[in-house]
């Protein structure tokens, strides 16, 4: 029978590693202040970061800083519900017995609480599912949107069902960009869990701090104790595409997954190879939510050229609590003006999907 895997971004051995490894505690910027509610028949868990910066979260508030500051005004700090450094859609509440509108409320109360003592601007809630984002929804919170890009598994059994699905264009290049990983002598191979070789996780963590030296300058987020944490705590929800040539792996994509969704996190590579990033990252990812079953591949956030090749433009959602009456009134004004772009701009995507019309719900 197979074993249910729950969502694995809140569960407590990802939340462990990353304050446990110092990726995410008041030395990065990142005190946490979890809440929970018990009962006889109901524990709750929501997490609570009290933030010095805005970095790390996906849903970009640097414009509203900026204003607070040209008016003499602290946005910092300001409270968070989020998983640190993971834009991925999903609960941000956990309940033992089910969650209801009035532990909400509860929940609610107890963030303004927090707000007044520690002198916060704001909270903000990223990226709640549908279902949570619902529950919430009566309280006084503004609602935002943003867009990212996700495939979706429409009863596809192999590979070349989705590619039927698509133009013959679309199909074409698909095709010939992952010839071209052959032609250049790499293979590929899927390495799960606790098959993951740890000389493996070693150049992972290189390709990701190179990664990011060579993007921002920085070191990344996340520690090296994050991933070795990880590689022991959540080896049923991990996997890793690792390509090869001449017998020496070149690179690296880490992606998660529960019973539904397959998550890609993080990648790298040694060098710069030809169509690479879109076989590890977007392909092998495809191929592997097949091959387990999964109805969704959320590959991490922007990236417009993942459309050509099949993931579908989605809203996402944050709520957002600002103490500030001014304020809260202007940057209402500006969620609706962006939502409507948004919405122009979800629906300009979806006519240069790659899908033929009679494939896919448009």
């Amino acid at each position: 029978m197979k074993t249910e895997q729950p969502y694995p971004f809140l569960g407590k051995a990802f939340l462990k590693a990353l304050e446990d490894s110092q990726s995410a505690c008041a030395k990065t910027g990142w005190t946490p202040m979890h809440i929970e509610l018990e009962s006889a028949s109901n524990d709750i868990s929501m997490p609570l970061y009290l933030k010095e910066h805005s970095m790390g979260e996906y849903v970009f508030d640097y414009a509203w800083a900026d204003a607070y500051y040209r008016n003499n005004l602290e946005y910092y700090p300001k409270l968070l519900t989020a998983v640190p450094f993971t834009p991925a859609s999903g609960p941000r509440v956990t309940s033992s017995s089910g969650l209801k509108p009035d532990h909400c409320n509860q929940l609610y109360e107890r963030v303004l609480d927090i707000a007044e003592q520690t002198g916060a601007s704001s909270w903000h809630l990223l990226f709640p599912d549908q279902q949570q984002l619902e529950l919430f929804q009566d309280l006084p919170l503004l609602h935002r949107e943003g867009v990212q890009y996700h495939w979706f598994n429409r009863e596809y059994k192999v590979f070349d069902d989705f590619l039927g699905a698509m133009t013959s264009r679309k199909r074409k290049m698909v095709r010939r960009e992952r010839k071209e990983i052959g032609k250049q002598g790499i293979t590929i191979e899927i390495q799960e869990g606790a098959n993951i070789q740890p000389e493996v996780w070693q150049l992972f963590y290189y390709l990701y701090e190179r990664t990011y030296a060579k993007r921002n300058g920085t070191r990344g987020y996340l520690t090296q104790q994050f991933f070795q944490q990880i590689a022991s705590s959540m080896r049923e929800q991990v996997a890793m595409a690792v390509a090869y040539k001449d017998d020496q792996p070149i690179a690296c994509a880490l992606y998660f997954f529960d019973s539904h969704t397959l998550y890609g996190r993080y990648w790298g590579s040694v060098d710069e190879f030809q169509f690479l990033h879109f076989e590890l990252c977007y392909y092998q990812g495809i191929e592997f939510a097949l091959d387990k079953g999964l109805q969704k591949y959320d590959a991490g956030a922007q990236g417009e050229h993942k459309i050509m090749r099949g993931f579908e433009p989605i809203k996402t959602h944050s709520l957002h609590w600002i103490k500030h009456d001014d304020f809260r009134v202007a940057i209402e004004q500006f969620l609706n003006e962006e939502k409507r772009s948004i919405e122009t701009y979800i629906e300009g995507a979806k006519e240069i999907l790659p899908y033929r019309h009679e494939s896919i719900g448009q």
